[in-house]
């Protein structure tokens, strides 16, 4: 039986956990996780930078579609780097019916990551989704499992049908997702169900697949048994998010209140009872403020696997986060001084966002209100049944005449954030527009940011992902020898 891990590092989109942040947290023998938020996007705009470093193109040769990575190669990639004034490609944005192109971009991208992420050891690399963006899902993770990914973690929404995807996927068979259409009418309307038939795609003999282990985000023990209960496949484990947690949290239970600041107020029903999840009899892993080792050790002892920490990565130098939001954070924290907000409006998801307060990016209200509204992304849209049945798509961050006149709420778009572009911005691959202008970057964190500044050394400005996971287990800190061998440069994302 292959041993659990007591530490889980979150899957921070977009990009923020890259390969080179999951590789250093699975070298520990802990479970590296990269995220698979808009990959496809990710992947693009490394090629159209020039690929430093030949990462995307040493794991392109590695692909088992050799003819699909030459031709995204040909399309996507710029010797030397576009530009810096010069915008990103644009590719289509997803839908029910996928272009080739899109779905081929998905494979690869995800089989990138994955890949470079399992480089150099031999111990399991997990990826992270989002159940909200549906519309990637089968060609993601179709090319995650090619590339032999070991753990496949997704929130962010119910995801009872992923287990039988990877079933399906597994023996490379055909894979059905049945897409969230809001206003659709059961037996009515345009077949909403997404499907990937990988012999479409095959070139050749297909490799062998193993399944790897599914683990839902959830933030209750109800949801954890309904998933139990109703998934169509094994339900491997949970990860349980408490509302301190970074990026999307689940609304608070009963109806929303907001605190004098204007977050959500969370209360006793959204408290989590271990117990109730040791009474599942699947492993779990707590998450939320985390981050040491007295939590680690109060985790084991209410009968979790371990612990899920993100914040505590994000500023590791492997970590994808620029270096100026890093340093700008870091120096908040040092001082006790940086400030975490749960958004109740800036995902159009509707969930609540936590947002890290830093000048200049979306977090200031002057920089939102300046922002020219645009939807040229897409993977937060809602997919909505128009009229006649048909499937059609609407973003609450959109233009707000174009919302409406798909039907949507002008309620709906107050105080909405385009997540798309800025979080692509936080990892320095920002859209430049015709104008010039480039899009800012809007930082999610959890509630224990002020908390980093344990992992700096003494008189240091850095620290790397082992000396989390090193911090966290309790173990003695590295030897000048040690440190010398682990030297890390970090990279564009």
């Amino acid at each position: 039986m292959v041993a659990l891990p007591k530490i889980i590092q979150g899957g921070m989109g977009v990009g923020v956990s890259n390969w080179r942040l999951a590789r250093a947290v699975s070298s520990t023998g802990q479970l590296g996780v990269v995220s698979g938020t808009a990959l496809d996007q990710v992947f693009v705009r490394r090629l159209a930078d020039g690929d430093w470093g030949g990462h995307m193109r040493r794991a392109l040769d590695s692909f088992p579609f050799p003819e699909m990575a030459k031709r995204l190669w040909n399309e996507y990639f710029v010797p030397g780097g576009k530009a810096e004034d010069a915008p990103y490609p644009a590719t289509p944005m997803h839908q029910l019916r996928e272009p080739r192109k899109l779905i081929e971009l998905c494979m690869a991208a995800n089989f990138v990551e994955v890949f470079l992420a399992r480089e150099g050891h031999k111990n399991p690399v997990g990826i992270n989704y989002l159940e909200k963006v549906q519309l990637p899902h089968l060609a993601s993770i179709y090319g995650a499992m090619l590339a032999g990914v070991g753990y496949v973690l997704m929130g962010a929404g119910i995801p009872l049908h992923i287990p039988g995807v990877l079933d399906a996927l597994v023996a490379h068979g055909i894979a059905e997702y049945k897409l969230s259409v809001t206003g659709a009418v059961a037996g009515q309307g345009e077949d909403a169900t997404m499907r990937l038939d990988p012999a479409e795609f095959a070139e050749g003999l297909l490799p062998q697949l193993t399944r790897p282990r599914f683990l839902a985000i959830v933030s209750s023990h109800t949801l954890a048994a309904t998933l139990l209960r109703r998934a169509n496949g094994k339900v491997d484990g949970f990860v349980v998010e408490g509302p301190t947690a970074g990026g999307h949290n689940a609304p608070p239970r009963g109806k929303l209140q907001l605190s004098g600041m204007g977050e959500p107020l969370y209360g006793e029903r959204d408290r989590v009872d271990a117990a109730d999840f040791r009474a599942l009899e699947v492993p779990f892993w707590l998450a939320g403020g985390y981050a040491s080792n007295a939590r680690l050790e109060e985790a084991l002892g209410e009968g979790a696997a371990g612990v899920q920490v993100g914040t505590a990565f994000a500023f590791s130098r492997e970590s994808a986060l620029r270096e100026d939001l890093k340093s700008s954070l870091l120096a908040q924290a040092g001082e006790g001084e940086a400030r975490v907000f749960t958004d109740p409006l800036a995902s159009p998801t509707g969930f609540p966002f936590k947002v890290a307060q830093v000048e200049g990016s979306l977090s200031d209200a002057e920089t939102y209100e300046g922002r020219t509204r645009v939807c040229d992304l897409g993977f937060l849209r809602e997919a909505y049944a128009r009229e006649d049945g048909k499937v059609a798509y609407r973003c609450s961050a959109e233009p707000t005449n174009c919302y409406t006149s798909k039907g949507g709420q002008i309620e709906a778009t107050e105080g909405r954030k385009c997540l798309c572009n800025a979080l692509l911005s936080n990892i320095g691959l920002a859209q430049v527009r015709a104008n010039g202008t480039v899009e800012a970057a809007l930082v999610t964190l959890g509630d224990d940011l002020n908390i980093v500044r344990r992992f700096l050394p003494t008189g240091g400005t850095s620290y790397g992902a082992a000396d989390v996971v090193r911090a966290i287990l309790g173990e003695p800190e590295e030897t000048k020898e040690e440190k010398e061998v682990s030297t890390f440069t970090p990279m564009t994302a």
